[in-house]
């Protein structure tokens, strides 16, 4: 068998290349440029390495990633370097049991009796010696087993072993020279695992090595390969998890006070928030309350009853430890002590403790926060300290408060409640900021709100995105008498109405849907006027319609163009008359009391005579719920025709529309999908795949308000029952992100208004998220991801969302499944298992672990995750296949 020259060959060439790369030869470390064959050509051309050569390369990656984990541990933190070494310490041991492996397959073809025996040992040299996608510094993972067969072929006398032995041989020596010009790098790196790996190289070369593994390898990848992700450094923003008052309203302040309750000084504060009728927030200790004993009896103290005073009037009280200890410093039984025990005497003394909990100093670390998270308590700090722990001047604190309220424009103020200066700065500080126009803040059960606005307040009103009520109309029509037929306009409705049922939450007794037969013109008028018009709607409900089927355009003798949608019993000679035009549809909407009206027509046709698009301001859903909204979004204009050939039976209008609707018309990120934002998705989608150019605007009457959609946070754990798209469907949808992408988010989306111009759409900004939304987000982004197979993207998706969340369960487990989707067990199997770390109970994470450890031949574990899954869910959807999945082990 031919084969490129070994290292025996090349080995002088070789050294004049290292004393090259001591000049500047970036270049040098770089593969040569040889023919031979790749592994996978290799494998190809002898399918008897095919298993060494795949052994090599899963023996290779593992050394590559230990070296992207480590080569920077310099510029790593302490906790960084910690997780590094341990991951590469498990990277390690497991190339240790590959070489194992390797060695094991060497016996086995040494043993046979084969002639080809030694030729596919000769492929397995040729590609360590001479691949043209290895570096130098590659090869150096091969060094051991190299030595392995060495050793074991220098048992067989033969000559073709003879031969191999030598050039065996030569390769090693090789490799020592290569070594030599490592030992540097490598031994800082592989020093801690194992001394006999000591490999140096000129530093040019070295780094162009590492650039090369960055291409493909990225530590934070190979952690979470490894079960690991690191939760991003904690915010310093308001989240759900805890808050600091940096995003409260403009000119707004939450007054608390620490260490409490004391004996005086608490009722002091007391009168003074009474008198300036402002609300507080009390911290108390826990020891100052009472103590509990080992058998969790409760003994109360007298100063409870300064407590109980403070919640029977409306103050909210809060726990600050035990002992005022410094938590981040504690763990496990006494950090739990410090929190759930102050927590129990609260509780005594009134059940309607505020669920607050606020660290001593500040000092907190991850486990005091899942440990609040797991008791329902919410953390609160600060951002304006008053110090009035420390300053005994009380009009310096006073300064000191007003001056930061002045830099900050808003937050929680830091005070005391145990020392007379702060009940002497106090009144200062409130006379100063009433004059200065300042609100106060409380806890109302759920966040910080003002109860009860200054008068002349110009604070916007909080604004929800709630409907009273939600109505809809759904038609559509394939089976026309006297218009041709369609295919998928019947299906397109059906599809929009179970969106609208099972994903809105729109009542299916109030959704009204007519298809085929039943969508003659008076059936549809009668559902707008005897259901919809006048006062059937509530001034708080909104209204969404929608039509599949053929469209008209009639122009008149004006010359203006006018609209029609054509129910099933519409003749073509006389539409205009039995046909239903846009300005019934006008007059219908009008009529309506429903706050916001959305119109999504699924057909073709032009003369609407519709107004401008919604609103741009960053603040429009501040004044969304006091304008009503008529919306339009049409699938093309007169001279077009719906492409009725989508995915999974639908149009490209209804397909694209159901996607946006899924989520990907969130085109902000907030949670919400406007009018505004179906159209900016939708149009430049649909016209990217299509001949059509979808239009949009307000009818006549609109008041700039906007049709909104609240996304619902989406409760999938993926499972091997989990549908995902079909190939045509990815296809489209890949066709229609590539469009997206090409656009720039930031600019304007300009569509057809349907009076022959372009409208600029401009989607509002996101208003700030709490990093449970933004976890939630990009865990629903990754089911998207994964429907539409793109594994690697839904992971790091997962991976973000867990970064943001680390106690997120389904995030969690739908990383798990992705590698199990991939084929990857063992990453699998690390996820899921951290899953039922966060959530011992969730069965289908026992299935998903159970079919991991089963493919990755784990008999003993797949058996007890399956027998759990089905102790917790005995008539569950994945009971058959646990079943059928035991009986096979």
């Amino acid at each position: 068998m031919p084969r490129a020259p070994s290292f025996r060959l090349f080995l002088p060439s070789l050294l004049l290349t290292l004393l090259m790369a001591g000049c500047g030869d970036k270049d040098a470390q770089a593969p040569a440029a040889v023919t031979q064959p790749s592994a996978q050509a290799a494998a190809a051309a002898d399918p008897a390495a095919a298993p060494l050569l795949g052994a090599l390369q899963k023996q290779l990656d593992g050394y590559r990633r230990i070296i992207v984990l480590l080569a920077d541990e310099e510029q790593q933190s302490a906790a960084d370097r910690t997780t590094s070494t341990r991951i590469g310490q498990q990277l390690f041991h497991d190339g240790l049991e590959q070489r194992g492996a390797i060695a094991t397959q060497f016996d086995t073809l040494l043993r046979g009796t084969s002639p080809q025996r030694f030729a596919t040992l000769g492929t397995v040299l040729d590609y360590i010696e001479s691949a043209p996608e290895l570096f130098d510094a590659d090869r150096l993972a091969f060094r051991e087993v190299l030595r392995d067969l060495h050793e074991r072929i220098g048992a067989d006398s033969s000559l073709p072993a003879v031969k191999l032995h030598q050039r065996i041989g030569e390769d090693l020596e090789a490799l020592d020279e290569i070594e030599r010009n490592y030992n540097q790098e490598l031994t800082r790196i592989f020093s801690r695992f194992e001394r006999t790996r000591a490999i140096e190289l000129k530093r040019e070369k070295w780094d162009d090595y590492i650039a090369h593994l960055h291409k493909d390898y990225s530590r934070e990848a190979i952690l979470r390969d490894y079960g690991v992700i690191e939760p991003y450094p904690m915010s310093m923003k308001d989240s759900d998890r805890e808050i600091f008052g940096r995003d409260l309203p403009p000119k707004t302040v939450v007054l608390t006070f620490d260490d409490g309750p004391h004996k005086a000084y608490t009722d002091e504060v007391v009168a003074i928030l009474k008198r300036y009728d402002v609300p507080g927030v009390f911290f108390e200790v826990g020891r100052n309350l009472g103590k509990v004993d080992p058998d969790g009896k409760v003994s109360l103290g007298p100063m409870a009853k300064i407590s109980r005073n403070l919640m029977e009037e409306g103050y909210a009280v809060g726990n600050h430890s035990l002992t005022h200890a410094q938590l981040s410093r504690t763990t496990g039984d006494a950090l739990r002590q410090q929190v759930l025990d102050t927590d129990t005497l609260l509780k005594d003394v009134d059940s309607k403790r505020a669920p607050l909990f606020r660290f001593p100093y500040g000092a907190r670390n991850a486990e005091g926060l899942q440990l609040l998270n797991e008791a329902g308590l919410k953390s609160i700090m600060w951002n304006i300290d008053s110090m009035d722990w420390a300053d005994p001047v009380p009009e310096s604190i006073v300064q000191r408060v007003l001056d930061q309220v002045n830099k900050e424009q808003r937050g929680i103020i830091l005070f005391h409640d145990i020392h007379d200066r702060a009940v002497k700065a106090l009144p200062q500080i409130l006379d100063r900021l009433i004059a200065d126009g300042y609100q106060f803040a409380g806890w109302n059960g759920r966040d910080f709100s003002v109860a009860r606005p200054r008068k002349g307040s110009d604070r916007d009103a909080t604004v929800t995105t709630g409907y009273e009520k939600s109505w809809a109309i759904v038609v559509g029509i394939d089976n026309y008498a006297k218009w041709p037929k369609l295919e998928y306009a019947s299906h397109d409705a059906q599809a929009v109405a179970d969106t609208l049922t099972g994903q809105f939450g729109f009542p299916s007794s109030q959704v009204i849907v007519l298809k085929n037969e039943q969508a003659t013109r008076n059936n549809i008028l009668a559902a707008f006027h005897d259901r919809l018009s006048d006062d059937r709607t509530g001034r708080n409900d909104r209204v969404f319609v929608f039509f599949a089927g053929h469209g008209a355009t009639r122009q008149l003798a004006s010359g203006r163009d006018l609209g029609y949608i054509i129910p099933v019993d519409s003749d073509p000679k006389e539409f205009a008359t039995d046909a239903i035009a846009m300005t019934d549809i006008q007059n219908i909407a009008e009529s309506m009391q429903a706050k916001h009206v959305m119109f999504v027509m699924d057909a073709c046709y032009s003369g609407l005579g519709l107004t401008r698009g919604g609103p741009s301001s960053s603040s429009f859903l501040r004044e969304n719920a006091r304008r009503s909204a008529r919306q339009m979004l049409t699938a093309g204009g007169a001279d077009q025709q719906v492409a009725d050939a989508g995915p999974n039976g639908h149009s490209v209008f209804t397909w694209v529309l159901l996607q946006a609707l899924a989520g990907k018309g969130d085109l902000n990120g907030d949670g919400l999908i406007t009018g505004t934002e179906l159209a900016a998705y939708v149009a430049p989608a649909v016209s990217a795949v299509s001949q059509q150019t979808p239009a949009f605007g307000s009818l006549p009457g609109s008041q700039g308000g906007e049709f909104v959609f609240q996304v619902p946070d989406s409760q999938e754990y993926l499972n091997a029952d989990t549908r995902q798209l079909t190939a045509d469907a990815i296809a489209l949808n890949n066709k229609v992100d590539a469009a997206q992408d090409a656009k720039n988010s930031e600019a304007p989306v300009t569509v057809a208004d349907l009076q022959g111009g372009k409208a600029k759409l401009v989607v509002p900004t996101a208003g700030p998220a709490s990093d449970r939304q933004r976890s939630q987000q990009a865990n629903d982004r990754g089911l998207q991801l994964y429907r539409e197979k793109r594994y690697d993207e839904a992971a790091v998706q997962f991976a973000e969302a867990l970064k943001l969340r680390p106690d997120f369960a389904q995030a969690a487990n739908n990383l798990g499944f992705v590698y199990y989707r991939q084929q990857r067990y063992a990453e699998a199997a690390r996820w899921l298992e951290n899953t039922l770390k966060i959530d011992p109970s969730r069965a289908v994470a026992h299935l998903n672990l159970g079919d991991a450890y089963f493919h990755a031949g784990d008999k003993a574990k797949a058996k007890q995750a399956y027998t759990t899954y089905l102790a917790l869910q005995p008539q569950g959807s994945g009971a058959a296949q646990a079943r059928a999945q035991l009986e096979k082990l």
